[in-house]
């Protein structure tokens, strides 16, 4: 019956195809690129769905499957129960697990990544070597941690490739229903954070350590959860990039240049202070993610430390607190840990924002509900 359906309507089985693939490549959005044209040559996928919606609508089994549905309801006392497809948690659960071994197996997306971030870090290692605690070792710590915060987080722009061949296959599967955006954005972000992880803490041990930073455990532990959620919010950043600007080039020039708006005017750079007030001091400077991961590493890093005074004025000693006021202008009213959780509720707001974005953007056309009048629907 199938057959006959689809041939009355001009679209006949070729000879020696499978016909359920013939049915499923007539009325299947992801293979508008091989029927552009039709099996006719005229008609294309979108007008096939309608002439055969139209056509089943008018034929005499619908009216009897309607007469059915309708005898049913009324025996059971109300509408039936609505089918569905697998529940949120399962969809976020399979979505992880995929979107895990695509990384795993992706050798761009973080494993020329984790190389390239060791090698910056021995880099950084060597040139820093035993920074030691003089006077003159202030802006060395300045500046190596600017350089973990900024230009390592700023390697996730490397993986914007993989991030929209992600978001392309996103497009075909939400747009037959596969499963929902919301899905999509959870099963993503989960499965990046080992990865993320991976990459925050070898590199990163390997900086710390060579450099001679604080050597408590709790300073380190607050150094590679910096670092770990910068490079989360980077991705983040980059993945909003992704939904907007689908090409490759110009995606990693819009990533690179927002990202460099942002790291001029995160407090190093230019102190906070001698930042212009419109626009870059207020709201530019309190917008930039960098002003929190800065702040967060030099709170971590030059609290409890005390360094010689070589100025000839003042004090024989200077303490942490005091350079963090004075040279690096930080604000000292909150702690380390809630610029850490500023930077994880920017985070939040990033995935937000790029679940709103492919949410508005994305292209849903009803067909299996056209097709399956009187029957459950799909849930999204």
């Amino acid at each position: 019956m199938a057959e006959q359906f689809f041939a009355s309507n001009g679209f006949p089985c070729p000879t020696l195809r499978n016909p359920a693939d013939h049915y499923l490549r007539t009325i299947n959005k992801d293979f508008d690129v091989d029927i552009e044209q039709g099996f006719d040559g005229k008609t294309s996928t979108e007008e096939a769905i309608n002439i055969l919606i139209q056509s089943y609508k008018s034929s005499n089994h619908f009216q009897q499957v309607q007469k059915q549905v309708a005898e049913i309801c009324q025996q059971k006392g109300g509408d039936l129960e609505k089918g569905s497809q697998a529940n949120f948690i399962t969809q976020c659960l399979v979505l992880t697990r995929r979107s895990f071994v695509n990384m795993y197996r992706d050798l761009g997306y973080y494993w020329l990544r984790l190389a390239i971030y060791i090698a910056l870090c021995l880099c950084v290692g060597t040139i820093f070597y035993d920074i030691g605690s003089t006077f003159g070792s202030i802006q060395a710590r300045g500046a190596m941690l600017m350089f973990v915060g900024a230009f390592l987080t700023f390697m996730a722009i490397g993986g914007f490739p993989s991030f929209v061949e992600d978001m392309k296959i996103f497009g075909r599967e939400r747009f037959n229903g596969h499963y929902g955006v919301s899905a999509f954005v959870v099963g993503n972000t989960f499965s990046s954070i080992p990865y993320l992880l991976i990459i925050s803490l070898i590199p990163g041990a390997i900086a710390y350590y060579m450099v001679g930073l604080q050597k408590s455990f709790e300073h380190f532990a607050c150094f590679a959860l910096l670092l770990f959620v910068t490079m989360m919010l980077v991705e983040s950043l980059m993945m909003i990039v992704a939904s907007i600007v689908p090409d490759f080039l110009m995606g990693i020039i819009t990533g690179a240049g927002i990202q460099g708006v942002m790291m001029l005017n995160g407090g190093f750079f230019r102190l906070p202070k001698d930042l212009p007030k419109p626009f870059w001091r207020y709201p530019m400077y309190y917008i930039a993610f960098h002003k929190y991961a800065n702040e967060g590493f030099y709170k971590n890093e030059f609290e409890g430390l005390t360094f010689p005074n070589d100025q000839a004025a003042g004090p024989s000693t200077i303490t942490g607190e005091e350079i963090l006021r004075s040279i690096w202008q930080v604000q000292m009213g909150y702690s380390k840990w809630v610029d850490l959780a500023i930077l994880f509720g920017m985070v939040i707001v990033y995935r937000l924002m790029f679940l709103g974005i492919i949410k508005t953007t994305e292209k849903s056309v009803p067909i299996i509900k056209a097709l399956l009048v009187g029957t459950p629907k799909h849930s999204s």
